[in-house]
């Protein structure tokens, strides 16, 4: 790829993931050889959590799965997530041409990303996506089950539903297109309150009910928008995974929630 690109380095390789090329490679198949497989049809969209993959990889690559056999059908990935080190207004894209992993280097697509970034509530800021790790910790993955394809990363602050239905729509109506929402479920409950919490916010979601909060997942935003889109009413949701941080050897006092769905 060309060195002039402007490129996104990686910002928790080594923290969330494996820094060693090899390593991460090893890393990601053993979770995607041990994830179950689903006799489901080619999703439209996955919901997967964006934790450590000590803590959540088990639980993404549940998601993941489903992609294998995808590589060279899904040309494009629409990738949304919330924003966790900056303050965010609305949405933002950012200005680099290519994000960069262990594995390799991910051309963004920026003909789709300059007609989202039309879109009411869309800014480019790319201080925004330097530290986020709720979309990076998704590439290996992707990397791994589809090779080659084409990414619109999109970080999502406080925003309406609306808003980011029309970002939703406007990436749904492309073909060969992938949607992909990051977001971990609720965090820093005991074990037994979490499991209770987020077996209500999984209902809700199979029910394609909105009104969302923060507290239920840290991806509300982009979930309501989900909800709002004229995309998921062609659609099912189906729940592939649930755990939280004390089921992978975290604090059974404190816990993240974490959950992976299909959208077919």
């Amino acid at each position: 790829m060309h060195s002039q690109m402007k490129t996104r380095r990686e910002a928790v390789a080594g923290m969330f993931y494996e820094a060693d090329p090899a390593h991460l490679q090893q890393q990601v198949d053993a979770l995607l050889d041990g994830a179950p497989q689903r006799a489901l049809p080619l999703p439209r969209g996955l919901i997967v959590p964006h934790a450590g993959y000590r803590y959540s990889g088990a639980t993404a690559a549940a998601a993941y799965r489903c992609l294998l056999g995808a590589a060279g059908k899904l040309r494009r990935v629409a990738l949304l997530g919330p924003a966790h080190r900056v303050y965010l207004q609305g949405m933002a894209l950012p200005a680099d041409e290519a994000f960069a992993t262990p594995l390799g280097t991910v051309p963004l697509d920026r003909g789709a990303m300059d007609q989202v970034a039309r879109l009411p509530g869309v800014c480019i800021a790319d201080e925004a996506h330097r530290q986020e790790h709720s979309l990076e910790v998704q590439l290996p993955f992707l990397q791994r089950v589809l090779g080659e394809f084409a990414l619109v990363p999109v970080v999502v602050g406080h925003c309406p539903p609306r808003q980011v239905a029309d970002v939703i729509d406007a990436l749904g109506a492309m073909a060969d297109t992938l949607l992909v929402v990051s977001t971990d479920l609720s965090h820093f409950h005991d074990y037994t309150t979490a499991n209770r919490l987020d077996s209500r916010t999984c209902e809700k979601l199979l029910a394609h009910e909105s009104g969302l909060s923060g507290d239920e997942a840290c991806g509300a935003a982009v979930l309501n928008g989900l909800m709002a889109s004229s995309l998921i009413q062609s659609l099912h949701i189906s729940q592939l995974q649930r755990c939280n941080s004390g089921d992978s050897g975290g604090d059974r006092e404190r816990v993240v929630g974490y959950g992976a769905f299909a959208l077919h």
